[in-house]
């Protein structure tokens, strides 16, 4: 139960980011799928919304990288849509929409790698590679036809 009351604080990213249940937003629905005659009744899928754009608690840059990172599960009103129907609960899909988005989130936090320095090849790599090249044309044209 003590899990149950931190939870409900927010959803943990990681140990610096949490985002707070007011930027969270969950619809149930009734989910196809496995449940048997229980999926006809029971609204076991979920629709977890985060409000993206809108959130204090990532940067800019963050932001724009989940929405690209979000693909289709982005919405023009700057929102991140996750739908989770694999378990036949509501509790297990809730749970399982709410870890995708932290996994979703988690990803767009990590900065893109600095871009590639271009480099000059060395004076001797060129020099192997016309040699190289210099092998290969002598041999191709000793392929040649044979004249007496």
């Amino acid at each position: 139960m003590e899990r149950e009351g931190q939870e409900r604080k927010g959803l943990r990213v990681n140990s610096r980011v949490v985002i707070p249940d007011e930027e969270l937003e969950e619809v149930f629905v009734r989910a196809a799928g496995p449940g048997g005659q229980n999926v006809n009744k029971v609204s076991s899928a979920v629709q977890l919304r985060f409000f993206a754009m809108s959130s204090g608690v990532l940067g800019e840059e963050a932001k724009l990288r989940l929405m690209r990172l979000a693909g289709q599960r982005a919405t023009k009103a700057g929102e991140v849509l996750i739908e989770a129907s694999r378990h036949r609960t509501q509790e297990r899909n809730r749970e399982d929409a709410r870890e995708r988005l932290a996994d979703l989130v988690r990803e767009a936090l990590v900065p893109p790698p600095p871009p590639r320095k271009k480099t000059r090849p060395t004076r001797g790599s060129v020099e192997r590679r016309l040699e190289a090249k210099k092998g290969r044309s002598d041999t191709k044209r000793m392929r040649g036809r044979v004249s007496d």
